[in-house]
């Protein structure tokens, strides 16, 4: 009768004592976990703990947790028809659109399930799954786009990821943060934003020098073989320097990352325990990953259809579309703890989430494509590469006194404006990799590859 009362959690993990229930450990939460909880709605399990079979109340209390415990649970729907429209032929505009609304919410429940992981396996091992799963939607995109040879989709959607943190993300949290906090002083610590910027100077740097070879006077041949070569070794060397990266912010300087409440206040819909078992959470997340692949295969198959369909490139789906709709949890999250005065947290989220995939997702990126014998290299082309450049440079300006008001937001949100209709009026070819993809008739009518 008394086990009846406990936790479904305890009861899947034998009553052991789990770590990640104290106070230490909720210091230890990610700025990424902070935001994403904001999204959370808290459960009533009053009307399950009645169910008397143990494995039930567990499967519904799981349920519970992370199907109905997110307000996105809404847009889960758009699964299932994403799926039944690409299995019954219906229009490829439409899967599209459904699967880019299925990644939203699995991609902030990936967050909350790695959260969820990181009870039992303690902050760091916790800090190093948030690391690697935090843009796995961008990750797993990339890499079925570079299976079917759409190096241009793959490099425009990661570029597209770090311009909407910077650019998007920030200047909306400190827009909305500077109107909600009119009459109240808004300061960030430096020193978090200034590693992270530091990093993607760094990132910027690697993605210059490749282009610079197109300049360089040499044959084409000698360019893009110098530029592919140049390209892998930068590649290794900002792994190795993310790596470095996660050290520093793990264990020698975690204090400057760690989200803090200065005030200590409960961070609403955020729970001090775990809710689910650590196995459930497991099983959940892989569960996760999967339908996150198969929707991601569905986004690479069918951009081209939707960018024909209405009238858009594959360029602004691209840099535009995809992350706004893929992280929109994860951007919602930041700007909520802006308008709570949390800037911390709201930078957090935005510089670590550009730093990761500008210093890890790219990098991996060229290294599988180089793994698969795809020549895929650093080399994001002028304009890409200018508007990279002046999005790091113009936020870095932006965050150099640690102070914020609303003009500071706005001027960021104009600037990702700017370079929307950039790309919006821009009609970018598709590159030679994606070219030898496309069938082509002759003027005999006889098929042949580009």
């Amino acid at each position: 009768m008394g086990s009846q009362n406990q936790e479904p959690w305890l009861l899947e993990n034998g009553n052991g004592n789990i770590k990640g229930l104290s106070k230490e450990m909720r210091h230890g939460r990610t700025a990424h976990n902070m935001s994403s909880s904001s999204l959370r709605k808290k459960s009533n399990l009053s009307l399950l703990s009645k169910v008397h079979f143990v494995f039930l109340r567990n499967l519904l209390v799981n349920f519970q947790e992370v199907i109905l415990g997110t307000k996105l649970s809404i847009l889960f729907p758009a699964i299932p028809f994403a799926i039944i429209g690409e299995c019954y032929g219906f229009a490829r505009p439409w899967v599209f659109a459904l699967s880019l609304l299925g990644l939203t919410p699995l991609a902030e429940r990936v967050s909350f399930l790695t959260e969820q992981v990181a009870y039992y396996t303690g902050p760091t091992v916790g800090g190093l799954l948030n690391a690697t799963c935090g843009n796995a939607t961008e990750l797993i995109i990339a890499i079925f786009a570079l299976s079917d040879n759409k190096i241009a989709v793959v490099k425009y959607s990661l570029l597209g990821s770090i311009l909407s943190n910077l650019l998007l993300v920030l200047g909306t949290s400190l827009f909305c943060g500077g109107l909600a906090n009119l009459r109240r002083e808004q300061k960030y610590d430096r020193r978090q934003a200034d590693m992270n910027l530091l990093m993607l100077l760094m990132a910027f740097l690697c993605h210059l020098l490749p282009m610079l070879f197109k300049y360089s006077g040499a044959s084409e041949a000698v360019t893009v073989d110098s530029s592919l070569k140049l390209s892998r070794v930068a590649s290794i060397v900002m792994v190795i320097a993310y790596f470095a990266y996660l050290v520093f912010q793990l264990w020698t300087h975690r204090q400057l990352f760690e989200a803090q409440d200065e005030d200590n206040e409960e961070v609403e819909n955020v729970s001090e325990e775990a809710v689910i078992g650590f196995w459930s959470g497991i099983v959940w997340l892989v569960g996760m990953t999967v339908f996150i692949a198969l929707l991601s295969e569905y986004v690479v198959e069918t951009i081209e259809d939707a960018s024909e369909s209405w009238g858009l490139s594959v360029s602004f789906l691209s840099i535009i579309l995809l992350p706004i709709v893929g992280n929109a949890a994860e951007h919602a999250g930041a700007i909520i703890f802006a308008f709570k005065n949390k800037l911390d947290i709201s930078l957090g989220v935005a510089l670590g989430s550009a730093t990761q995939i500008s210093m890890f997702v790219v990098p991996l990126c060229v290294i599988v494509a180089w793994i698969m014998g795809i020549k895929m290299d650093l080399n994001f082309n002028l304009i890409e590469t200018g508007s990279l450049a002046l999005a790091i440079i113009t936020t870095a300006f932006t965050l150099q006194d640690g102070t914020s008001h609303y003009m500071k937001g706005l001027v960021l949100l104009l600037c990702y404006i700017v370079i929307g209709a950039c790309f919006f009026v821009q009609r970018t070819p598709l590159d030679q990799a994606d070219v030898n993809n496309i069938t082509l008739k002759s003027s005999t009518g006889a098929d042949f590859r580009a």
